[in-house]
């Protein structure tokens, strides 16, 4: 099973910081929350507040005096920043770090992302403790609050992983998808009021005309009660029931 990447947290100063951050954790399968000397304390209630479903995550986070100790038992570790720091490091996407992270884990080992403090981020000593850098573009203003930066990054850790279909339709549970015999029941109903009305005509163009407006329906993916609408709708328009009554 792989392990997911412990999120360290440099110097925190706010709780309400530390509990957004323990949130987005939460939201895609980030347990390890390690804190290196938070400017408030810990425990600190307004993190609990702020954590809303994921206060497991704050009570069980670490509490760490020292970066170096926060970091000791790890095999590779992320900083991120969004400045540039005059210092010879790989920069990343966090797309790219979480592949990385990824293919590590795969490998046994355990692995961190560091992030600093709202004020003043990361320093280069900080920095300079780890194996790269993440760097999440931004269009112009490249400052993200401590929760964003997480979020992000676990997102992308995340969806390394997700099977989640690019696209599909989601349909209330207590409709499903019509049969074949009330398909052939909705063709024939409206092919045959078509015919009536002279719409399929001529008679040479009647087999495409129909073959087109069938891939039509196919394509709608209608449910069973989407296939029973429109046949109401046809009897409607056929014989005028629900006129809207002029005053």
């Amino acid at each position: 099973m792989i392990t997911a990447p412990s999120i360290i947290l440099c110097a925190p100063q706010l709780g309400e910081n530390i509990g957004a951050a323990a949130r987005a954790m939460k939201n895609f399968g980030l347990s390890d929350l390690r804190l290196v000397a938070p400017r408030d304390g810990w425990p600190n209630e307004r993190a609990d507040a702020m954590a809303a479903g994921a206060v497991d995550v704050v009570a069980s986070a670490r509490l760490f005096e020292t970066l170096h100790d926060a970091l000791a038992d790890l095999n590779l570790v992320y900083a991120t920043t969004a400045r540039e720091r005059g210092i010879t490091k790989e920069l990343l996407t966090p797309a790219e770090a979480a592949k990385r992270l990824r293919a590590a884990a795969a490998h046994g080992d355990k692995t961190g992302i560091l992030f600093g403090n709202e004020r003043a981020g990361l320093d280069n000593d900080d920095i300079s403790l780890c194996d790269a850098v993440i760097t999440i573009p931004t269009a112009e203003f490249s400052s993200l609050n401590l929760g964003q930066a997480v979020l992000l990054s676990g997102y992308e850790w995340f969806r390394q992983a997700d099977a989640t279909p690019a696209a599909r339709t989601e349909h209330s549970p207590f409709h499903r998808k019509p049969t074949r015999q009330e398909m052939f029941q909705l063709f024939d109903h409206l092919e045959g009021e078509l015919m009536k009305s002279g719409f399929l005509y001529p008679p040479d163009k009647q087999p495409p005309m129909i073959r087109a407006i069938r891939a039509t329906l196919h394509r709608a993916r209608l449910t069973n009660l989407e296939v029973q609408t429109l046949r109401g709708m046809i009897v409607a328009l056929v014989k005028g029931k629900h006129r809207v009554k002029k005053d």
